[in-house]
């Protein structure tokens, strides 16, 4: 199995975190969209998200996550 990577558009690094969020003009409560994100991109994830005004949550990227 490889290693999740960075979402953020160019990088590969091996992602450590979860970016959890949802459009909510899209989906529905339930449904939640997941972004993979490393070290150095987490908090760009999350303030793009959240700049947007969607509900977005920061998580640690476990093995169980990953699979």
């Amino acid at each position: 199995m490889t290693a999740p990577q960075c979402s953020r558009a160019g990088c590969r690094a091996t992602a450590d975190a979860q970016v959890v969020w949802r459009n909510p003009r899209i989906h529905s409560p339930e449904r939640r969209k997941v972004w993979t994100a490393c070290p150095d991109h987490v908090d760009f994830l999350r303030d793009y998200l959240a700049s947007r005004n969607f509900p977005v949550e920061v998580a640690a990227l476990t093995p169980t996550d990953a699979a």
